[in-house]
């Protein structure tokens, strides 16, 4: 599989039988829904159930909220407001349970590269395991209860992170996007739904959740996915052919390595650039790994979460651009 999927990620959306749902539940019965759960993630018969740290988001600074979004540990709703949401996120950050968003659970499983098998099968095992405890609402022709009702049935959400800028470049991604959903999937900005592709870098994710299975639904994203990636290695095949194309790339690498100062958005404009060349092997001294890494580090909340204070812009952006330097050089 090719280097254009960044992360998998799949999504259960679950409901306790026995209560409202969030949206329906004052702060006493939210804050008794979370530790249900809790209780029962700790307790349940699993090995990783220690591994796994229970987070109050009241608890959190405001750039600890948001670092939690920029490494798609959570969702821009999550943490837009505190009342009885609590994260249970495991150490290797591969699991983030978020209590109390739209729904009382969504379970999330996250792995870097085309991992889609490995992640349904770890969300179905610890989904399985909590409806032991929890008694999940289910009905028998709607399937799992959801507060949305397009997420009704499997209540699951699976998709890919993709890097496509020869596709971006071309301005191929609206015509696909329209294809997309006569297939049932739809394509997204970087952090889901109402957000805007940074980096070249869209989420791909299955659309329907009602009269379809689990398993089909992963099929159908992975078969999708091959065929968007054909398309993106076509589209980079013809382009790095292109004598200007690798001028962007290159400058995009010397302003990286020698910038003093450079904003985020900047910044990952030009590590997409870099990423690009990478992957069409105009450039063979930086590894993939190097630059996914970067573009997670040099986001604005998770660099002062990193730093543990609080930091200006200014000061963030002369950060920013050293964190780069040293790597790249």
């Amino acid at each position: 599989m090719s280097n254009s999927v960044m992360l998998t990620r799949v999504r259960l959306a679950r409901n306790l039988k026995k209560y409202p749902f969030p949206c329906r539940l004052n702060t006493a019965g939210k804050n008794q829904v979370a530790k249900e759960i809790v209780d029962a993630i700790k307790n349940c018969n699993s090995p990783v159930a220690k591994e796994f740290e229970a987070i109050e988001v009241r608890n959190l600074s405001e750039a600890q909220r948001i670092a939690l979004v920029e490494k798609h540990l959570v969702s821009p709703e999550f943490i837009s407001d505190s009342n009885g949401r609590v994260l249970v996120l495991s150490k290797d950050q591969t699991i983030s349970i978020m209590i109390n968003e739209e729904d009382h659970l969504r379970l999330q499983v996250i792995y870097k590269g085309f991992e889609l098998d490995k992640a349904y099968d770890t969300a179905d095992k610890l989904d399985t395991l909590l409806d032991e405890v929890l008694d999940f609402a289910f009905d028998e022709k709607l399937g799992y209860l959801t507060q949305c009702p397009t997420n009704l049935g499997t209540g699951m959400r699976a998709s890919v992170m993709l890097h496509l800028p020869a596709l971006q470049k071309s301005r191929a991604i609206s015509r696909i996007s329209g294809n997309l959903q006569k297939l049932g999937l739809t394509i997204r900005g970087t952090y889901g739904e109402g957000t805007e592709p940074k980096g070249a870098m869209y989420q791909l994710s299955n659309q329907i959740t009602l009269g379809i299975s689990e398993k089909a639904a992963i099929e159908n994203l992975k078969n999708i996915t091959n065929q968007l990636v054909a398309q993106e290695l076509q589209a980079q095949e013809r382009m790095i052919k292109n004598i200007e194309t690798q001028d962007v790339i290159f400058r995009s690498l010397g302003v990286l390595k020698y910038a003093k100062t450079i904003s985020c958005d900047e910044a990952v404009k030009l590590l997409s650039e870099v990423r690009f060349g990478i992957e069409s092997k105009v450039i063979k001294d930086i590894d993939l790994d190097t630059v996914d890494k970067l573009i997670s580090d040099i986001q604005p909340a998770t660099i002062m979460e990193n730093k543990k204070e609080k930091i200006s812009p200014h000061d963030r952006d002369i950060l920013r651009a050293g964190i780069i330097s040293e790597r790249l050089n």
